[in-house]
């Protein structure tokens, strides 16, 4: 299982990926030496959303899905959706 999350950055700007331990991928982000290059200057990360996907190969769609096709207003709201189902 894989699953699609989005970060927060210290500037306030979103980081889309996938991966299938999204805690230790967000350890990673937050540690030297290891996480994405767009991430590794704008540290601490934060998640503030995520969902599950069956396969790899729908994760990476997704994520190229809310990269590419979405403006910072859509993943805003996808993100308050998230949060108002906690």
């Amino acid at each position: 299982m894989y699953y699609v999350y989005i970060v927060e950055c210290a500037d306030n700007t979103f980081y889309a990926g996938i991966a299938i331990d999204v805690e230790r991928r967000i350890q990673e982000h937050n540690s030297l030496g290891k996480g994405a290059k767009y991430t590794r200057s704008r540290r601490p990360v934060e998640l503030v959303y995520q969902e599950v996907c069956l396969d790899r190969s729908k994760a990476s769609k997704r994520e190229y899905e809310i990269k590419k096709r979405m403006t910072r207003a859509d993943k805003i709201k996808l993100i308050n959706s998230f949060v108002s189902l906690k």
